[in-house]
């Protein structure tokens, strides 16, 4: 589509239909006219579009709103909000702009891209070339648009999008749902979950020997996830499934600390898993791990210690991106503690930040509508 700007009537138009504007609105869309396809936070916008003003970040919000209003009789013009980054223009002309587009090498070579940085737990690196799709000239995959909006905390999205089928978000909602309450409620529901088999394959293989041994531990019955890991090692050997390893080993660890394992023990395990993210040092893990062994000299009331290891472990995980993630490591700190480890010197201090994360992440808001789906899941009308 070609848009044209009248700088003297402050207008644009396309094909027979013209849209007025306000100058500055007029400014804004011609400065993201001429990037299109890049993405520009609010600071940007102000400094190109506001360089002898004092606005507010406030100020760009307005006035995107009020273009996105008036953009609508132009179809396919679209002012897209990119979360943790700002905002681009993306035109309905770049599928001739970029012949990539339609190249299937390229899309497989880009998802195996995505899957790679997925993989290690680089978010900010899938966010980053996400951003510069339209500029590069691919499609991002219907998966990854996905992915994206889990990564970022978008509860709101993961529960009334029609972009993505209901059944391909199942396991993103039940991990937010996991977070919203007692992990007792949340394990007697994930097992009913298992056993009607509700879940795509891939996700329900996961919940089944990933996913439930945390809620096993957390609900009081660290010997049921040591059972269990019987089986899910089994699993994970005969699919091929070694990046899962360090995962499934750090949760071993929770669980015989949970279950009250003595030390030589516990240094068995905790040595294994250092050697196994030497070969595999994804982020996610090495955020997980910091955070278990902080749990454990909490155990031995090394409270110093304990907070500087979980506070980086806290650290690493927020650094890669996803924010589920950290509010994954500060659900297992406050109820191993709220378990396991009541009344210690460091419980308010993980509880706080638990509930903080909690509300930004938009469980408060979105809870009840999260709780109606998922009970509805269950038993359907």
């Amino acid at each position: 589509m070609h848009l044209k700007f009248d700088e003297s009537e402050f207008t644009v138009s396309a094909g027979d239909t013209t849209i007025q504007l306000l100058p500055k609105e007029f400014a804004l869309l011609v400065f993201m006219h001429r990037n299109k396809g890049l993405t520009f936070s609010r600071e940007q916008l102000l400094d190109k579009v506001w360089p002898l003003e004092y606005p507010v970040e406030r100020t760009v919000d307005d006035h995107i709103y009020r273009l996105r209003k008036k953009l609508r009789k132009l179809s396919g013009v679209e002012l897209r909000t990119v979360r943790g980054f700002g905002y681009s223009l993306i035109l309905p002309s770049a599928a001739a702009a970029y012949p990539t587009l339609f190249d299937p090498e390229l899309r497989d070579t880009m998802r195996d891209v995505f899957n790679k940085f997925h993989v290690y737990g680089q978010g900010k690196s899938i966010l980053t070339l996400a951003a510069q799709k339209d500029t590069l000239g691919f499609e991002l995959d219907p998966h990854y648009r996905m992915v994206i909006h889990f990564m970022q905390g978008d509860l709101e999205w993961l529960l009334d999008t029609e972009e993505v089928p209901l059944q391909d978000r199942l396991f993103s909602l039940i991990l937010f749902y996991m977070f919203s309450g007692d992990p007792k409620a949340k394990l007697a529901f994930c097992e009913q979950v298992i056993e009607k088999k509700l879940l795509l394959p891939a996700d329900q293989l996961e919940l089944e020997i990933l996913t439930i041994l945390d809620l096993f531990i957390l609900a009081g019955e660290p010997e049921r996830a040591l059972e269990q890991l019987t089986r899910s090692y089994e699993v994970i050997a005969e699919l091929g499934y070694e990046n899962f390893v360090p995962a499934t080993m750090i949760t071993e660890l929770l669980a015989h600390l949970a279950a009250g394992a003595g030390d030589e023990e516990l240094d068995r395990l905790d040595e294994a898993i250092r050697q196994a993210l030497l070969d595999k040092p994804f982020l996610r893990e090495t955020g997980s791990y910091k955070i278990v062994k902080g749990l454990r000299l909490m155990r031995s009331k090394q409270w110093r210690e304990a907070e500087q290891l979980l506070d980086e472990g806290l650290q690493v995980l927020e650094m890669s991106g996803f924010v589920p993630l950290r509010l994954y490591g500060l659900y297992r700190i406050h109820h191993f503690c709220r378990v396991f480890l009541p009344h210690n010197a460091l419980y308010p201090k993980y509880e706080g930040r638990f509930r903080a994360a909690v509300e930004d992440c938009g469980l408060n808001q979105f809870g009840q509508p999260l709780e109606k789906r998922m009970l509805s899941m269950l038993n359907p009308l």
